[in-house]
């Protein structure tokens, strides 16, 4: 998906803006299938066949910090699920 857009950078405001991933939460790079030109690709996590893919054609890939921080991932649900 990623070799179908035009751009070389995609950050994660990058992916919001086409649609890709979800306005907010833990975004993970999964194997990209073919890629034939460098990329830079920052994400909370990438697959290991992901970033293989990405290294091998001349990009690199940036992990960045979590969005909930040291922390476990909010649960959804009633008000007695987040206590």
């Amino acid at each position: 998906m990623l070799e179908a857009l035009e751009a070389s950078t995609f950050t994660l405001d990058s992916l919001r803006e086409a649609g890709l991933v979800h306005h907010k939460g833990f975004v993970k790079v999964l194997r990209p299938g073919q890629l034939n030109r460098a990329i830079t690709v920052e994400a909370h996590a990438f697959s290991a066949s992901a970033t293989a893919a990405i290294t091998a054609a001349g990009g690199s890939v940036r992990v960045i910090d979590l969005p909930y921080g040291d922390r476990r991932p909010p649960v959804r649900g009633n008000a007695l699920a987040n206590r």
